[in-house]
């Protein structure tokens, strides 16, 4: 460990935690010595390019990045076969830190890390639902994140070696899906176990089982679709719009061009092999952006539900200093609910560790995904005929950003292909953060479809057959 404290706490001032996720409930922390925690870990870093002979990496758009390296991290032991692999993909605030306490936080400076493990950690462990007893679970953070992955904050090599900022050029599900490729070549896996997300995630894990049908043997979607509806991408555009008008955002020149960030992985790589490019962040020069907390608010409140926030807030009062927090204004007349307070709080802890240009690359990946035209020009049908993954697709009943009907459409499209679904409506009144909210019941849910036989073509296929397919 790299002189890294922890601190079990809850990051939220309300007392009803029945809507926060699991990671931030007191109760349901585990330690890092606990039996069923993956205990402390250490997040990896893969270099893309230099892996792949110096070549660039070519996006969907036709633009290349020069330099890539890829912050991933792995839990459990990869068996001889190379079989037992299940690729957890993340959603549009996420990150590779899915189990665990990061034993670089500190180093790195991370500090919300120390606040607890991982964002899923009591579904990975070992005797959990991705027991690493017996399965090696792998996350990758997307390009165009924040969270060690190539993105805006990285140097430019056509540009000076100057940070990207807004000129980072557009990603896609695809481009993550292309990387996470790469990355279950570099070591060295031909075929996953299973691939599994939710909500942006799930449509990553979509995309693996259409994009390289014979390298998927199972395919876990979790509150998420085929698309995003149009109720969701409205009010995406207002979020995006929101941070493009606040001056301080200033067209996407945030950072401090003479300062990195720390980064041991980099560091350590570099060591190993001086010819390896520093591909360590530049800082962000004021983390408080106003447009990106408003962003971070509005967006939590697509992620509740009406009965969930009645049941969780009410119209119960807030105590506070109504001059705590720079983004309250001038509060002193003004009612402060219990609400308030909460979406105060997600936005002021989220600018402290999210980008503002990240935010917009990747909510503009999630607008932009829509697989019936990608691959059934329009036909919803036509684009799960190239599946042989089994598939599972969870929905609950209050998500209203990725709403049962998404769920539904895919269910549906896979049986008119006469390919058999495990589709699960879970009853919830936690909105889309039920994925994440909802663990006992994904719990069981997860733990009874890995359970289930292997499919066949997991056993004894050659590299041959596993290569098959592809991005477009």
């Amino acid at each position: 460990m790299e002189d890294t404290t922890f601190a079990i706490m809850s990051d939220t001032p309300q007392q009803n935690q029945s809507n926060v996720p699991y990671w931030k409930r007191k109760n349901s922390v585990k330690a890092p010595d606990n039996v069923a925690s993956v205990g402390w870990v250490r997040p990896k870093v893969f270099f893309l390019c230099r892996e792949n002979g110096g070549k660039p990496f070519v996006l969907e758009s036709g633009k290349e990045l020069k330099d890539v390296v890829i912050e991933y991290e792995t839990y459990g032991s990869l068996n001889p076969e190379k079989s037992n692999a299940i690729l957890i993909t993340h959603a549009l605030s996420g990150d590779a830190h899915v189990a665990g306490w990061d034993s670089t936080a500190n180093a790195n400076y991370r500090p919300w890390r120390l606040k607890g493990p991982g964002w899923w950690d009591n579904l990975v462990g070992p005797g959990q639902p991705f027991d690493t007893n017996r399965f090696f679970v792998i996350c990758a953070n997307v390009i165009g994140s924040c969270y060690g992955s190539t993105g805006p904050a990285s140097p430019n090599p056509d540009d000076g070696n100057r940070p990207y900022g807004h000129s980072f050029p557009m990603v896609t599900v695809g481009d993550w899906v292309k990387t996470q490729v790469a990355l279950v070549d570099y070591l060295g896996i031909r075929q996953l176990y299973a691939v599994v997300g939710g909500s942006l995630g799930g449509q990553q894990a979509l995309e693996w089982a259409i994009a390289y049908p014979e390298r998927v043997g199972k395919c876990i979607m979790l509150a998420s679709g085929g698309k995003l509806p149009t109720q969701g991408l409205g009010f995406n555009h207002v979020a995006k719009v929101t941070i493009h008008c606040d001056p301080k955002f200033n067209n996407g020149n945030i950072y401090a061009e003479n300062v990195r960030e720390p980064n041991t992985l980099i560091d350590l790589a570099r060591e190993q092999d001086p010819s390896l490019p520093d591909l360590r962040y530049y800082a962000i020069k004021d983390r408080h952006l106003p447009s990106l907390h408003s962003s971070r608010m509005l967006a939590h409140i697509t992620y509740l539900s009406a009965s969930g926030m009645e049941s969780k807030f009410g119209r119960k009062l807030q105590k506070v200093n109504p001059k705590s927090t720079e983004f309250a204004g001038d509060s002193e007349s003004e009612l402060e609910l219990s609400v308030h307070g909460y979406l105060t709080h997600q936005g002021e802890s989220f600018v402290e560790r999210f980008d503002a240009n990240s935010y917009l690359l990747i909510a503009d990946a999630m607008d932009a995904y829509n697989v019936q035209q990608r691959w059934g020009d329009g036909d919803l049908a036509k684009a799960m005929s190239r599946i042989s993954a089994e598939m599972m697709v969870v929905s609950f009943s209050s998500d209203w950003l990725y709403p049962s009907t998404e769920s539904h459409s895919i269910v549906t499209a896979l049986l008119q292909n006469h390919h058999p679904v495990t589709s699960v409506d879970v009853t919830s009144n936690c909105g889309h953060d039920a994925f994440l909210v909802e663990e006992e019941k994904v719990t069981r849910i997860i733990r009874s479809f890995l359970m289930t036989p292997a499919p066949a073509k997991l056993r004894g296929r050659g590299d041959s057959d596993c290569r098959k397919g592809g991005a477009k």
